[in-house]
């Protein structure tokens, strides 16, 4: 899918190394699933997390999916940052596929499941009137070369107290999200590794609104120690190289953030 994205842009779009940065290794790389659930009243919220909990998590695990965030928004005081965006009631789920497979066949799987059925049928069943959720928005994204995996720290891996923030970078034109990509790959992803960021994904867009875009998430232990990563982020050598470097330049054309907690059972 990669490779087609590129083959639409025509050969003098990038590099033909830059090319091959992007897409190289496509074949092991994951492919995560963003869901928003958005929610009508916080009475909802009860029996979609009992669904995800009870029924959509050990089913998607058995079918390889083998690590689901679930997120909800931080509360937050004071003013918003001017990027940060604040959604309405909604809980946010990372499903990260090993394969396309996997994911084209997952709906399929889940139905034929009798155990997921049983699991899930108060929130599969719910009726018209009362439905345990308003909408699902969904995009579906393919790992940068330069993080193939999902990585996960120590107070991650351990669910010790710990916070997340889902950054959104828009771009005007494919070409543009491709050298954000390109950027990330030369030397962005391993500088945030560096100073402490915590980063847990990187993910180019390939379907679902706002394209082209990419997202990604870094994470902390908490919210003073989030702000001093970026602090350092910052003031390294290496970003300050990489945004002065003329080839990137109008590369990002809107910033969206969200500040996450994750839901007591999340697997992130």
């Amino acid at each position: 899918m990669a490779a087609s994205t590129l083959a639409g842009l025509g050969t003098a779009s990038l590099t033909a190394s830059a090319a091959e940065r992007i897409t190289s290794g496509a074949g092991d790389r994951e492919y995560y699933e963003l869901r928003a659930y958005r929610l009508k009243d916080e009475a909802n919220r009860g029996l979609l997390d009992a669904y995800i909990e009870k029924a959509a998590i050990p089913a998607l695990n058995r079918l390889g999916v083998k690590q689901v965030g679930v997120f909800v928004q931080q509360e937050r005081t004071g003013t918003p940052a001017p990027t940060e965006v604040r959604d309405p009631l909604s809980v946010l789920v990372l499903r990260v596929y090993p394969s396309l497979e996997v994911f084209a066949t997952a709906g399929a799987r889940l139905s034929a499941d009798a155990e997921y059925q049983k699991a899930g049928a108060e929130y599969l069943n719910s009726p018209k009137a009362s439905p345990a959720f308003d909408r699902i928005d969904s995009w579906l994204m393919l790992a940068f070369a330069g993080m193939p995996k999902l990585e996960l720290p120590a107070y991650s891996r351990e669910q010790k107290p710990r916070m997340f923030e889902l950054r959104t970078y828009e771009s005007h034109s494919e070409l543009k999200a491709l050298k954000k990509i390109e950027m990330f790959n030369a030397g962005e992803i391993e500088t945030m590794r560096q100073v402490g960021l915590g980063p847990i994904f990187y993910g180019q867009a390939l379907i679902g609104k706002d394209l082209p875009h990419l997202t990604y998430m870094v994470s902390a232990e908490n919210q003073e120690a989030h702000a001093k990563h970026w602090s350092a982020f910052g003031a390294h050598p290496t970003w300050t190289k990489l945004k002065n470097d003329p080839q990137y330049a109008d590369t990002v054309s809107k910033i969206a953030n969200r500040f996450l907690v994750p839901t007591a059972y999340s697997q992130i």
